[in-house]
């Protein structure tokens, strides 16, 4: 996902440049989305993983 927020946020950065501000406008409110998608899912895992060794040490003990 982070991919594609990147590859997103040069298209808009390449449309910009040629003058495409419509295009380029379009492309980074994707890659916004993308990338704040990526971030909630990043956190997300994050705390899952952490709940994940925490269960997991309770049982091994």
């Amino acid at each position: 996902m982070l991919k594609y927020a990147i590859v997103f946020a040069l298209i808009s950065l390449v449309a910009g440049a040629l003058g495409f501000t419509g295009v380029a406008a379009g492309a980074a409110g994707i890659a916004k989305v993308l990338f704040v998608l990526f971030l909630v899912l990043a956190v997300l895992f994050v705390i899952l993983a952490a709940i994940g060794v925490g269960a997991a040490r309770k049982v091994l003990k």
